[in-house]
């Protein structure tokens, strides 16, 4: 099988802990080949996630590598027997750039979900109209079939806490994202009503950072930190103007999980936040 040209954000990140395994083991790429009865370059290829690998040879990699954190290794093997075709996101598969595969995938799997936005609704909770109004936006300007794919697409992940089994979702918005008024007053408005309601969601807590607050709290950023099914597999989603990034290295992890810690503390709490959200609406 030829390597793949694509790889998703999950492939990679198998690819990624192999890897780990094997440098924390003391291990070359030649060696393990060796195991496999293949060559280097597979074991390359397999770690950058550009060839799978089946569960009976992580397993025996695993061995060889003398790991023997079974959460772990089942996790690996987990992503080792996804396939692709079987999500609602696959359906976009070559009509919307591999990002927007790659962070509903990521929120499909993730066990929670926290996430620090500074100026716009995080992409579960946004409303179609608001949504529309931020692609509108965009520079330069998108033909309007992509705005409505992409519009399309973010109302689709709603599916992490609307679906049979919701993922817990705490969102920390600054005050500043429920006063932007992106789209006009009635949009912004409908937003901010929506999120009440959201809100209300057993699975979801909404928390704002009020103005008033002293401390200064990096959020330039929007944050959203996913919580794998074992804590080597938590990942970070950074979004910027270039495109968003992932993060999954051990000091990245910790620094923007006490990031969202410092955040949780300085909000206000759900009731005081709903309040404070309802009042902005009804100025609105």
């Amino acid at each position: 099988m030829p390597p793949r040209d694509n790889p998703t954000a999950r492939q990679i990140r198998l690819g990624v802990e192999l890897r780990k395994l094997r440098e924390r083991a003391g291990k070359t790429a030649r060696e393990s080949g060796g195991l496999l009865s293949t060559d280097a370059a597979r074991i390359s290829n397999i770690e950058a996630g550009r060839l799978g690998i089946s569960e009976e040879r992580i397993r025996r990699l695993a061995t060889f590598y003398q790991c023997d954190d079974k959460a772990l290794i089942n996790a690996l093997c987990e992503i080792s027997a996804e396939r692709r075709g079987t999500h609602w996101f696959d359906d976009y598969r070559g009509v919307l750039a591999p990002g927007w595969l790659d962070i509903a995938e990521l929120e499909l799997h993730a066990t929670a979900i926290r996430s620090l936005q500074s100026t716009t609704m995080p992409g579960p909770f946004q409303t179609e109209t608001y949504a529309r109004a931020l692609f509108e936006g965009v520079t330069p300007t998108l033909p309007p079939d992509e705005v409505e794919t992409r519009v399309e697409h973010r109302l689709k992940r709603r599916a992490t806490f609307e679906g049979p089994t919701p993922t817990p979702y705490t969102a920390i918005l600054h005050e500043a994202a429920l006063r932007m008024r992106f789209g006009g007053r009635k949009v912004a408005r409908d937003q901010l009503e929506y999120l009440i309601e959201v809100s209300h969601s057993t699975t979801v807590t909404v928390r704002v950072i009020p103005f008033t607050n002293e401390r200064f709290i990096e959020v330039t950023q929007p944050v959203m930190y996913a919580h794998g099914t074992v804590p080597q597999l938590d990942t970070v989603q950074i979004d910027a103007a270039f495109g968003g990034r992932f993060l999954d290295a051990e000091a990245d992890l910790k620094k923007y999980d006490d990031l969202l810690d410092i955040a949780h503390r300085a909000s206000l709490d759900e009731a005081e936040s709903r309040r404070l959200t309802h009042r902005i609406a009804k100025e609105m």
